[in-house]
């Protein structure tokens, strides 16, 4: 890795060690694994909460964003939020917070799946995009966020760690169920690396990227998986802004502009729980486009314009959020 370019693993180990001394002040639970891994449990037995939520997503950014609550007065039932900035929005979102360590074990009913984010990503998930990025760290202490309801297996504790090459006692692992309060959070928190995310599908060269802030309804819990997903999906969709800062021509950042918002994608329109229903609940028959915030803006550092596209869609909000 370039010396010159931010350590996600370092930046991120005073947030979690945070967490781990002082549980009680996140409702969270500490515990290690026989095999010496550190667990945090931040909703599956503990209550977890919003702090919790907002840790842990500065935690998945690699300690190079900053996570906030606040009100958005374009919203009159859903008005409180999650602010997000990020001085590296590429390291931090693209290298750290994104859910791309697919994690598995077993088959059938019982099998374990798990989405790994965080900075251990860097060190050991095989994803191709750490080799467009152009960015790897070496092994050390390190910590995973995964979207889980349960425990890992230990199957999956040993690959984690020999895939980072560390001691299991390196390695923390953060749970936080999507129908948690904490989960809910922090997923929303993503609202910034999901118009990253499709940045970066969108072929944008990502070293003109300077700057990124966004923000996202804090989505109601549910004890239902499925509606949890739902919202929580739904909160970005049709609830969340984002606006990055590039350095490239006009033209360029008009189009970026243009092509980033959720409403672009032929899927849009319903909320996400219905469109994975028409799609037999399955992922891959879903408009990747769709995975956008619902309003953009891109403003252009060098002549100072500032390109808008998308709608809020409140209206659609009610319906996900209200949704038994």
């Amino acid at each position: 890795m370039n010396d010159r370019r931010p350590n996600v693993g370092q930046l991120s180990l005073p947030l979690v060690d945070a967490m781990r001394t002082a549980p009680e002040k996140f409702r969270v639970k500490v515990t290690a694994d026989p095999s010496g891994v550190q667990i945090i449990d931040a909703g599956i037995n503990v209550a977890g909460g919003l702090e919790a939520g907002r840790q842990i997503s500065e935690i998945c950014l690699g300690g190079l964003g900053r996570v906030s609550f606040g009100t958005n007065p374009k919203f009159g039932r859903w008005c409180w939020q999650v602010h997000v900035t990020s001085s590296d929005p590429v390291i931090a979102c693209l290298a750290s917070q994104y859910a791309g360590w697919s994690l598995s074990h077993g088959e059938g009913k019982d099998a374990f799946h798990a989405l790994g984010s965080g900075p251990a990503r860097a060190i050991g998930s095989r994803e191709p995009l750490f080799d467009q990025l152009n960015y790897r760290l070496p092994s050390g202490d390190t910590v995973l966020v995964l979207e889980v309801d349960r425990h890992p297996p230990p199957e999956v504790l040993a690959k984690i760690v020999s895939r980072c090459n560390i001691q299991p006692s390196q390695l923390t692992l953060i749970l936080t169920p999507t129908t948690s309060l904490a989960g809910g959070v922090q997923i929303a928190a993503r609202v910034l690396e999901v118009g990253m995310h499709k940045v970066h599908e969108l072929k944008f060269p990502l070293t003109q990227i300077v700057d990124g802030a966004g923000s996202a309804p804090i989505p109601p819990p549910s004890a239902d998986f499925m509606t949890a997903m739902g919202r929580t999906n739904d909160a970005i969709l049709f609830g969340g802004q984002i606006h990055l800062f590039v350095d490239c021509d006009d033209n360029a950042a008009e189009q970026l502009a243009f092509e980033l918002p959720s409403s672009t994608s032929r899927d849009f329109g319903r909320p996400f729980g219905a469109i994975f229903k028409a799609c037999d609940y399955d992922f891959y028959k879903i408009d990747p486009m769709l995975f956008s915030p619902a309003n953009c803006a891109v403003t252009e550092i060098n002549s100072g314009r500032t390109f808008f596209a998308g709608d809020l869609r409140e209206d659609l909000l009610e319906e996900s959020f209200e949704n038994a």
